[in-house]
């Protein structure tokens, strides 16, 4: 959708132009999908207690996003022979999940007799949703670029996919120090944990939201380089 409007002129000079910006317009929308995709699953981390610290048959472990925890209860049977911890969190099995209450009651989760530091993880879901907000913004920008046919809105609309795009990772390290509180606040009870797909929809989704805001910077400016030099090529070709 947001390609047309870089495609309304049609002389040689804005070719170039209109390529860029279908290329930021997409990168766009690709890094609000896999942002929402992100935020909304709980597969941020995982956390695995070692593969027989209950009995020889099962075994539980957990894993978790910002806003929901879920424990799963796994045969040991089906894990690999070579693994010392319980998972992978796809493995067949009971599965138990409830939302954070310390968005509700202020009460912070206990996880394998470990417990989050609220502060850190509220920080984290506050930084992804601002995150998510911006990126509302630079759609909006980008939809009255369309309806106004003003290239003015191309700025705020930079501003706001780069700032998005950056909040992201920031989301995604405070998150992981979070983790990482959890995990010190009980030194008795060894748990192995790495981070989940989710983390990495959301790097990727930061990193192309960037990347967006970059290209529609150069569309914004004054003097659009790329569009003098694709007129100057144009002229040499004829």
């Amino acid at each position: 959708m947001w390609s047309n409007y870089f495609l309304q002129k049609e002389d040689d000079g804005r070719v170039g132009t209109a390529a860029l910006g279908g290329v930021g317009s997409k990168s766009g929308r690709q890094g609000v999908t896999l942002t929402v995709l992100g935020m909304g699953t709980e597969f941020w981390v995982e956390l695995s207690q070692p593969k027989h610290s209950r009995n020889n048959q099962t075994c539980e472990m957990a894993h978790y996003g910002l806003w929901k925890l879920c424990v799963r209860t796994l045969w040991v049977s089906d894990i690999d022979p070579e693994r010392e911890s319980c998972g992978p969190a796809d493995l067949p099995g009971e599965s138990n999940c409830t939302y954070f209450k310390v968005y509700t009651s202020g009460e912070n989760a206990v996880i394998f007799k470990k417990t989050t530091e609220k502060g850190l993880h509220i920080a984290g879901a506050m930084l992804a949703l601002f995150s998510l907000f911006l990126m509302i913004m630079g759609s909006v920008c980008i939809t009255m670029s369309l309806s106004k046919s003003v290239s003015f809105f191309l700025k705020p609309a930079t501003i706001c996919f780069i700032f998005s795009g950056i909040l992201v990772f920031l989301s995604i390290i405070v998150f992981h120090q979070s983790v990482l509180a959890l995990l010190a606040s009980d030194h008795s009870f060894p748990l192995h944990h790495e981070l989940s797909w989710s983390v990495a929809c959301l790097g990727s989704a930061g990193a192309i939201l960037i990347f967006g805001g970059l290209i529609f910077l150069l569309l914004s400016l004054p003097n659009n380089p790329l569009e003098k030099c694709f007129g100057q090529q144009s002229s040499s070709d004829a």
